[in-house]
């Protein structure tokens, strides 16, 4: 099922941004392989769990999946991953460059041996400048493409932060998503794979500076950059009389609309920061605070009901439990209970596209470690003597002799 159906993809990623990446290519249909090293992929290990080594984090980035383990510093390990590659459309990896070459697993030796196969690389920077070699994480990327200090020139204390999820990961993650699929798009004309490089750290300074290039967007510069609405310290959800809710009146049809229903019509005639989109923009501090200081006279629910009506773009802000049960993706069922043989009932997330033709069912849910090795290593032409032989060369590791996962972190 799915529009991916019939594309293999062999993952080697790890954390975050490759196996989001691979999840997404695995609900749309693709067979995904996930290899992992012995002792598994790191995120296994962070909790809660009810098991060693299924940790929610994992099962939330690696449904859609198989998974082998292979000791690809093993000979005998690493020839087991080239048989994989040579059936393989896509390979994904999200280690630096350089470790894939110590392992014998550059392009060039990919495509000697599948000319047909697209080498896809997600990691930290672009190989032609000095961070080439340079390890990357989600925190590292949000620093340096400038987020931590926008969180401090939008935040009332001034001090810079990370936004409180994987961000970096998460957009380049998706980015790889559309850069894989456009490449299997090119290799079905050409007939010829190609190789891939998608860095996080330009990708997130183009994502981040596509809003706050601004006045750096000329030269010379009109200003120092930084989109002022998304900056100001009151751009944030609006404390009600009994909650907060969550409102962006923003263009003059709804500006209109809200002080009609407000009875402040005549507010722009008084007030002129009021009067158009260019000067609520440029006294937007202004704008907000009293923005701010009317919602506070009514109730969240009074608030959403008159916003409704004006057509006014409104929401309730929800914490992680209460957005379970938002009635929209009750309605959409976006979560979905399902029972996985060794984990028990577990809430899941289905993709939020669909397609007419191709629907999508997601038919795996997140493997043990190793949990497919013979199967796999089958259909890639091993006969049980040569699996069996991978074993005990510790080259091939199977469910029972993976190691326990580390203690919850």
């Amino acid at each position: 099922m799915g529009p991916l159906q019939g594309v293999r993809v062999v993952d080697m990623t790890t954390v975050l941004m490759g196996p989001m990446a691979t999840q997404m290519l695995g609900d749309m249909g693709a067979d995904v392989i996930k290899v992992e090293a012995p002792e598994g992929d790191l995120v296994r290990q962070i909790g809660p769990m009810r098991s060693p080594g299924m940790g929610a984090l994992f099962l939330n980035a690696n449904r859609s999946k198989r998974s082998i383990c292979l000791d690809l510093k093993n000979a005998a390990g690493r020839e087991a991953l080239l048989e994989l590659a040579k059936t393989a459309d896509v390979l994904v990896y999200n280690i630096r460059p350089q470790a894939m070459a110590r392992l014998g697993l550059d392009y060039e030796t990919l495509r000697s041996i599948n000319s047909r196969l697209i080498y896809a690389g997600v990691y930290g920077f672009g190989q032609d400048g000095p961070y080439a070699a340079k390890p990357a994480y989600d925190d590292l990327i949000q620093g340096g493409a400038g987020l931590a200090a926008l969180m401090a020139r939008a935040g009332e204390d001034g001090r810079p932060r990370y936004v409180p999820t994987a961000i970096a990961d998460r957009v380049v993650g998706l980015a790889a998503v559309g850069v894989i699929c456009a490449t299997l798009v090119n290799r079905d004309r050409t007939g010829v794979g190609q190789r891939i490089d998608l860095p996080m750290f330009e990708t997130m300074v183009g994502f981040v500076m596509a809003d706050h290039l601004g006045g750096l967007s000329f030269d010379p510069p009109l200003d120092s950059g930084g989109y002022a609405r998304q900056l100001s310290a009151q751009r944030k959800p609006y404390r009600t009389r009994d909650g907060y809710v969550c409102a962006l009146v923003y263009n003059d049809k709804q500006w209109a609309s809200f002080l009609e229903a407000v009875g402040e019509a005549d507010l722009p005639e008084r007030d002129p920061a009021f009067r158009s989109f260019a000067s609520r923009h440029a006294n937007i501090d202004h704008v907000y605070t009293w923005l701010g200081a009317i919602l506070e006279t009514r109730t969240t629910a009074e608030w959403l009901e008159l916003m409704d009506k004006a057509d006014i773009p409104s929401m309730p802000m929800h914490d992680m439990e209460d957005l379970l049960e938002d009635p929209h993706l009750v309605a959409t069922d976006f979560f979905q209970k399902v029972k996985h043989p060794s984990e028990g009932e577990l809430r899941t997330m289905r993709l939020p596209a669909r397609w007419s033709g191709t629907p999508t069912v997601t038919e795996r849910l997140a493997p043990r470690c190793g949990a497919d090795g013979k199967n796999i290593l089958t259909e890639a032409g091993f006969d049980a003597e040569a699996i069996e032989l991978l074993r005990q060369a510790r080259a091939l590791i199977l469910p029972d002799e993976v190691a326990e996962a580390s203690p919850r972190i």
